[in-house]
């Protein structure tokens, strides 16, 4: 009799062993963009963009993030630091790129209230868990030198104040090339993508790596 319960015992929890779901895999830690049309791959197919390619470097070299593309065209850094709460609470990001700037510089906004635009975003990306990675842009020539460097002064000023890890110029090598910008001379164009993420990499990989095994 004994015997017999034994094996009714073993072959119910087996059954529930079976019927029960197979443990979730844990989710990828999330790489979020959020940016403008740089990171919207305006004009451009969005397979092409640096954003997306980002996401295929990093499954190349066995790296397991999910790469989120927050980019919206024409977006300042009020709008992105309005869209941010939505975002950080649905994606809970791990690194957080802001990718954000170049519209507010392009309609002559004052360079203090980008500054504190983006001081509030970094600090809602810390606040949440993010690590932050900020990327800086060149406005064209036209501007103003005074301006441009008021301008400029402000990311590697967030950088220093912050602690944030920077990429100086988003367009470094690409926006001086007309060969590789769109026909507004403002959009890089499908071929400077992957130097565009070749200016983010040599920054993001070593938090990156912070995260996962090293990224290279």
């Amino acid at each position: 009799m004994r015997l017999k319960w034994m094996m009714l015992f073993a072959v119910t929890t087996l059954g529930l062993s079976l019927a029960l779901p197979p443990p979730a895999r844990a989710q990828a830690p999330v790489i979020l963009v959020l940016g403008d049309s740089l990171s919207a791959a305006y004009g451009i197919a969005l397979a092409d963009g640096w954003v997306a390619l980002l996401q295929g470097r990093l499954r190349e070299r066995g790296l397991d993030f999910q790469v989120v593309n927050a980019g919206i065209s024409g977006d300042t850094t009020a709008g992105g630091l309005a869209r941010l709460p939505g975002l950080l609470e649905r994606h809970r990001p791990a690194v957080l790129i802001v990718e954000l700037g170049a519209n507010d510089g392009l309609r002559g906004m004052r360079p203090t209230m980008i500054r504190d635009n983006l001081a509030r975003i970094i600090q809602a990306g810390r606040a949440a868990g993010s690590r932050v990675l900020l990327t800086g842009i060149q406005l064209p020539p036209n501007y103003g030198a005074a301006y441009n460097l008021a301008f400029q002064g402000v990311f590697q000023d967030l950088a220093a104040t912050q602690g944030v890890a920077l990429v100086p110029s988003l367009l470094a090598g690409v926006a001086e090339d007309r060969a590789l910008m769109q026909a507004d001379g403002i959009h890089p164009d499908t071929a400077a993508q992957s130097r565009i993420l070749d200016n983010v990499w040599p920054v993001l990989a070593p938090l990156l790596a912070t995260l996962s095994p090293v990224a290279d």
